[in-house]
């Protein structure tokens, strides 16, 4: 049965709408698996001799202090990258197929995750390299069976996690309660976490609590889906006090204003668009890395442009960049409807125009770091709006990856609206504000810097019409392509 469930995953890969891009987008991935591939695998080698060499401490309990982190930070990775599989059920639970047998694929899709696979690549030539070293083989393999259980331990928190908003909250305090306490030197993590991971090498019986802690999240994953596994799974709503809210203030606007409204409304009453609120505000803080000194390698000058940018971009990342998936559940209505483009584009961007402005207010306890910072972040807003925004409405008419507004309440549903694919779409929205800070700031002045970004920000706001124009057409071309792929199940 996996293998005819292999067969269908090809073919519906294979015949969607969207196939050359999806192709392009896994070269694309396959070149940055083989660098990053490369990248673990000679730092699993070298790793014991630079510690050895460089601290003069047994490279293994070193690792083992510092495991944590690696930990973490694979499971923050997961979180903000790895797309949970996504599974089709509705056409499976008419047929004969046992409900545990659907379950089992689809929990074992996450299994061959590169996510868990790219662990391998610095685990095993360590391992080898404390084998040669001359470490006990039997305590080596039983540690590395340790490792790398947690690493799956990891795999299916995250799945939890994406489908469960309170173990997201749960493990998000935790987290940010130890980072607060060994920030600030109040208790040293590493000194209970190390006697764990190394333990894993020191005694023989310590294997089996990663082997219980992985089996027994299979299991609580395993029920969880099985029970949300029915064709009527999240048809009923909750019963709750309805409210109300017109908007009737932007009717002066006409039908753009039509549209503001109804983007309101659908990012207030539905729990998957409710999360670019939440993700907007996370992007406000970002740029305290840079600001307050935390970490050292973002102490560059252009970095902070980079984080400029992020600090009032985060609902134009995460909303605008996916104009008009939104609308994809009644977009083909729409489309059927005497609706003009320009003033349906218009709309978004004066949504993500006013956010924008929002959150650079907001964000004026950045002048507590000094006035260059808090410039940086409105020269960073006037970018957003001024060139950014036309990016990313113009990318939405290539991604047409449909958003089920609904999925947070079906199983195997997919949760994640920041993936690899954005992310690569992202990058020239970062690259070309840091460039044109650097041309100023090398040339000039840091002011300079500032003044180049700011203005490029300035005439893409002079052009924002025939820029309009050039979106527009844009998306009538890919109009019927966009339709079907917005039909499209799986």
């Amino acid at each position: 049965m996996f293998k005819r469930f292999i067969s269908l995953e090809w073919k519906a890969f294979r015949r969607s709408s969207s196939f050359t891009a999806n192709v392009v987008i896994k070269i694309f991935m396959i070149l940055g698996a083989i660098y990053f591939g490369v990248a673990f695998l000679a730092l699993g080698v070298g790793a014991f001799y630079l510690i050895k060499e460089g601290l003069n401490q047994d490279p293994l309990v070193v690792v083992s202090k510092f495991m944590i982190y690696y930990m973490v930070a694979d499971l923050l990775m997961r979180f903000f990258i790895q797309k949970i599989p996504v599974i089709n059920i509705r056409p499976l639970l008419v047929l004969p197929i046992k409900r545990g047998t659907i379950v089992n694929f689809a929990l074992g899709k996450t299994v061959t995750s590169f996510f868990n696979i790219i662990h391998s690549f610095f685990f095993i030539p360590f391992s080898v390299v404390l084998l040669i070293e001359g470490y006990d083989p039997v305590s080596v393999v039983l540690w590395h069976i340790g490792m790398m259980a947690l690493i799956y331990c990891n795999n299916f928190i995250n799945i939890l996690i994406n489908d469960k908003d309170w173990v997201f909250w749960t493990v998000a305090i935790i987290l940010g309660g130890l980072g607060f306490i060994q920030y600030y030197s109040y208790f040293d993590i590493t000194m209970v976490t190390s006697v764990f991971y190394h333990g894993l090498y020191a005694t023989y019986y310590m294997i089996l609590i990663p082997l219980a802690a992985l089996a027994g999240l299979y299991y609580i994953c395993f029920r969880y889906f099985s029970k949300a596994l029915y064709l009527d799974t999240g048809l009923k709503g909750k019963h709750e006090i309805a409210q109300t809210q017109d908007y009737t203030w932007l009717n002066r606007f006409g039908v753009t204003g039509t549209f503001i409204k109804n983007d309101i409304k659908l990012i207030l009453r539905n729990k998957r668009s409710k999360q670019t609120i939440l993700a907007t505000v996370m992007f406000l803080f970002y740029a305290l890395l840079f600001g307050s000194g935390a970490l050292e390698v973002y102490e560059g000058p252009m970095w902070k442009v980079f984080g400029g940018i992020f600090v009032t971009g985060g609902f134009m990342f995460t909303f605008g960049q996916f104009v008009p998936s939104w609308d994809s559940a009644y977009y083909p209505l729409m489309m059927s409807q005497n609706i003009k483009y320009r003033e349906y584009i218009t709309a978004k961007w004066w949504l993500i125009v006013v956010v924008t402005l929002a959150s650079s207010v907001v964000a004026s306890f950045y002048l507590y770091f000094g006035l260059e910072m808090y410039l940086l972040i409105l020269a960073g807003a006037v970018y957003n709006i001024g060139v950014n925004s036309h990016l990313v409405l113009l990318g939405g008419a290539y991604i047409k990856t449909p958003i089920d507004l609904a999925s947070a309440k079906q199983a195997f549903g997919d949760k994640k609206a920041f993936n690899l694919k954005t992310l690569m779409l992202t990058i020239p929205k970062l690259l070309f504000p840091m460039m044109f800070y650097a041309i100023g700031n090398y040339a000039i002045s840091p002011m300079a810097g500032i003044a180049f970004v700011a203005i490029a920000g300035l005439l893409g706001f002079a052009l924002r019409n025939k820029v309009f124009s050039l979106i527009e057409k844009v998306y009538i071309t890919e109009k019927y392509e966009t339709i079907a792929a917005y039909k499209q199940k799986n």
